[in-house]
């Protein structure tokens, strides 16, 4: 690599980008990398993803094999345990998860080991960007003095007099937006955040990212950036948090919440509508708030709406759990002993993703309750074993009517596009439904119970 690199080099054609975890941001990444003419290599720790990615084979649903096929033939991409091999990229990008620890505290442990993992491989005018989500501070304060530890140095700088600062490498953030499964927002409609520790740093990685999306959206600093990413997804957990306390309400006083918000969003200013469901799910609303409230106690500062919203969301699965308690109970069953399938374990319609989804934590409730519980997903013919869940013995059932019928509660928990709603109330002696997916069912609605 060049001794001395300026930021507009990675305009350039034909820049040789690393992308470490290939998961559901990764790899969508560095496919839209490989299609704007880079030369692309994924990193991950996983040997099968590895293997199947340099197969041509896709592990997630909505990206086909044949895009990935088509950029190993071309020789645009490729996936790697070799980390060494780092060394040869003109800019890296880290898309590893940052999850929470049991006692909701962030989990930086895999973007540290990853940051450990660059630090030897480093090279003068390489570009380092964190695209995993987390508190504001963390590409400073984490990411930054592991990587310095090589030897080479990106200063922490800012204003007119740091816009020709000379640094070793280039360090910046940019979060992820990935949307899995919205055909409307792909990753290149996707305007593109981005900060850096430096303006070099910000303008380096500004070059990059203005090749593969429409728009980028250039912020003073790395912890602008992180902390706009928090603000979009916090904003969606506290909404949803209101409309989940008020579906409670409405409930409570016979009304349906869903017809009241159809009817507000009919206000063309001033409102945006949040649906309410079952609980939070993915891998950033039920997760992201807390990095800020974590990082806000290190400034006396308490955030008490983000605590309050977390506590009405994460509420969601127990109550969930208490309506089908009580709706067996009006049909003179208890919920201990009962057959109960629970429709859905992807977090949102039509993916195939579970991570963080509310409908784990609902069939655990109902295990220790004594029910005897089954699933059916489209996305999921088989459960394996996860972070805080273990259902690895699990299949998917079959809908037909005689299974559904055999089942004392049929539960709703995602709504997938492809269930035949009118069948399955046709055939389910008892239906709870935490979506509002049955709105249009008229026969048998007295088998229905909205929650």
């Amino acid at each position: 690599m060049p001794l001395e690199r300026k930021p507009e080099y990675f305009k350039g054609t034909q820049l040789k980008v690393g992308v470490i975890g290939c998961g559901y941001v990764g790899l969508p990444l560095g496919l839209r990398f490989a299609e704007a003419g880079h030369r692309v290599l994924g990193f991950d720790t996983d040997p099968n993803k590895v293997s199947k990615l340099n197969e041509g084979q896709s592990y997630i649903g909505h990206i086909p094999s044949s895009k990935i096929q088509q950029y190993v033939r071309s020789r645009h991409f490729s996936a790697t345990s070799d980390f060494s091999r780092l060394a040869e990229m003109d800019a890296v990008v880290i898309c590893v998860p940052t999850p929470l620890d049991q006692r909701r505290e962030p989990d930086l442990s895999y973007v540290e080991q990853t940051a450990h993992s660059i630090q030897p491989h480093l090279q003068r005018g390489q570009l380092v960007v964190l695209e995993s989500t987390t508190y504001p501070g963390t590409t400073e304060e984490l990411v930054l003095p592991i990587l310095e530890q090589s030897g080479l140095h990106c200063p922490i700088a800012q204003g007119p007099d740091a816009e020709h600062l000379a640094t070793d490498f280039f360090l910046a953030f940019s979060p992820e937006r990935e949307d899995p499964g919205n055909k409307q927002y792909g990753l290149a409609q996707i305007p593109k955040v981005v900060g850096g520790v430096n303006p070099p740093s910000g303008r380096a990685a500004v070059s990059l990212y203005a090749q593969i999306v429409a728009r980028v959206v250039p912020v003073s600093t790395t912890r602008a950036a992180e902390m706009a990413k928090l603000l979009e997804n916090i904003f969606r957990c506290v909404n949803i948090a209101l409309v989940n306390e008020l579906k409670q309400l409405a409930l409570r006083m016979g009304m349906d919440i869903w017809e009241v918000i159809d009817a507000a969003a009919t206000k063309p200013f001033g409102f945006m509508p949040f649906y309410p469901g079952p609980g939070l799910g993915g891998h950033c609303i039920p997760v992201d708030p807390y990095y800020l409230s974590w990082k806000a106690r290190e400034y006396d500062f308490v955030t008490r709406f983000i605590e309050l919203a977390g506590e009405v969301n994460t509420a969601m699965p127990y109550n969930v759990v208490e309506a089908i308690a009580n709706a067996l109970n009006d049909r003179q069953k208890a919920l201990k002993g009962s057959r109960i399938l629970v429709l859905g374990v992807a977090y949102k319609k039509d993916v195939d993703d579970l991570r963080e989804s509310p409908t784990l934590k609902i069939m655990q409730l109902l295990i220790e309750h004594g029910a005897r519980v089954d699933y059916n997903d489209p996305y999921f013919p088989q459960l394996h074993k996860m972070r805080h869940y273990d259902y690895s013995h699990m299949r998917s059932v079959d809908l037909t009517p005689a299974n559904l019928a055999a089942y004392d509660c049929v539960v709703i928990a995602t709504d997938h596009t492809s269930y035949d709603y009118q069948a399955i109330v046709e055939a389910a002696p008892l239906v709870v439904d935490t979506r509002n997916a049955t709105r249009r069912i008229a026969r048998n609605r007295n088998k229905i119970v909205l929650c």
